[in-house]
């Protein structure tokens, strides 16, 4: 049987190892030529350091290289006999958290870093809290550096419940801790005799055996439409003249033909007659595959629509409400008006009310005028025309979107639609006036 992939981020605070983790996991599953890890032995040389600093292999911009901190997200790509890994080394610096979210948002599995000798950081609840937002399945807590704790079980044990506490309050349900050196390599791909005291498994043990993520050929079919395909006089034959197909990635579910489905925004509603991927004909689709479905019927449809099963299709709405983790440099404020993408489709929207920020500290949700640069909060937004979103909790990509700088075209902001704040929320600030919410 083919070996099944996982993917995974790691995130934690600066300094916690997280390059060197990743490296380590590279060089230990021998997924590293020859010469790149020469290159890496080389610098390390330069640098006047005994062994390889295995951080090089993950650090690749020259900025990183020569601060010796992760700033972009560095994917990398390994694998097991077992299985499969697509991996996204995360910045810790607290003006990357977007990086953060972004690696995150696909992720199967969120490795956590925690320095032994630290503890629980600001950052790290932080980080916790968008796992727990974006629903990642599973989360490891890797607290590292055990070695410069003489491999204390007791340190440990205190990190551990101090971790386990705050995954708690934040509603992180599967959250497993592992004491490991990523410079040394203890408890990384092989459990280390140094921790005798620990009996769990390695953490390269762990995500072999972690099961994969729901597979969204599960959920019930959603194809976001990208390109509208009417070939009309540049068709090769006759037969394609009046071709009309509607071209994008399946987002979830599977669609056959012969399945009746129905186009949101309009409500209209059609029958599959025929499933094309490229040159082939099909008799189903399933998520990711990018395909061209004919329908029976030539409705009114155009890039940023979708079309859904019938049987259960989500409901257009104009209004929102959602969590948002801000990545802008500027505030958000009640009142404020923002380009939404879902899917392949932008519309205007405008912020109605702020309903509370979380409190980082305390964990559950406070009052809040504004959103700062990495602050997470809850918001309740009005679009300019529906769209048909999905409670987060019940689909990932039909329940994300993202809010966008109308004059600059800078995201700003990450949303999940229907989450809420740990320990609710207080009442929300309406903007000034009475103003018309009609966009």
């Amino acid at each position: 049987m083919a070996a099944t992939l996982l993917r995974l981020a790691t995130a934690g605070s600066v300094d916690d190892g997280k390059s060197t983790l990743v490296g380590r996991l590279l060089h230990d599953t021998k997924s590293v030529l020859s010469d790149q890890l020469a290159a890496v032995e080389r610098v390390s040389r330069d640098r006047g350091l005994t062994a390889a600093d295995l951080a090089l292999l993950t650090d690749g911009l020259r900025a990183e290289r020569e601060q010796g901190i992760t700033i972009d997200v560095a994917y990398r790509y390994f694998a097991t006999a077992n299985r499969s890994f697509v991996l996204a080394d995360c910045p810790g610096h607290v003006q990357y958290t977007r990086n953060t979210v972004t690696g995150s948002s696909t992720a199967d599995v969120v490795v956590l870093l925690v320095d032994a000798r630290k503890g629980v950081l600001e950052q790290t609840r932080r980080h916790l809290a968008v796992t727990a937002l974006l629903r990642v399945p599973h989360v490891v807590v890797a607290v590292n550096k055990i070695d410069l704790v003489d491999f204390s079980q007791e340190v440990y044990e205190r990190v551990e419940a101090e971790v386990r506490a705050v995954a708690r309050e934040l509603g992180v349900v599967d959250a497993t801790t592992i004491p490991v050196s990523a410079l040394d390599g203890d408890n990384i791909a092989e459990r280390s005799e140094r921790t005798p005291w620990y009996a769990g498994p390695s953490l390269l043990e762990l995500l072999e055996a972690l099961p994969p993520s729901d597979d969204p050929a599960h959920e019930s079919f959603r194809l976001p439409v990208q390109l509208v395909i009417r070939p009309q006089g540049a068709a090769r034959d006759e037969a394609h003249r009046d071709y009309r197909g509607y071209a994008g990635q399946v987002a979830s579910g599977v669609v056959r033909v012969g399945d009746e489905v129905v186009a949101l925004p309009s409500g209209r509603r059609t029958t599959v007659v025929g499933i094309d991927l490229g040159e082939r004909s099909l008799d189903e689709a399933f998520a990711p595959q990018s395909v061209t479905l004919r329908l029976a019927d030539e409705i009114d449809i155009s890039r940023g629509d979708v079309i859904a099963a019938a049987a259960d299709a989500p409901v257009p709405t104009q209004d929102i409400e959602a969590v948002v983790c801000w990545l802008g440099d500027a505030p958000l404020r009640p009142a404020q008006r923002l380009l939404l993408k879902h899917g392949s489709r932008t519309v205007q929207t405008a912020v109605r009310s702020l309903n509370g920020a979380l409190d980082l500290d305390n964990l559950h949700a406070v009052p809040a005028d504004s959103l700062s640069l990495n602050d997470i909060g809850l918001v309740t937004l009005r679009l300019a025309a529906p769209l048909p979103v999905e409670n987060y909790s019940v689909s990932r990509r039909g329940g994300s979107f993202l809010l966008i700088d109308a004059h600059d075209g800078r995201t700003v902001a990450a949303g999940m639609v229907g989450a809420t704040l740990p320990s609710g929320a207080p009442a929300p600030t309406e903007p000034e006036g009475d103003e018309e919410w009609e966009i």
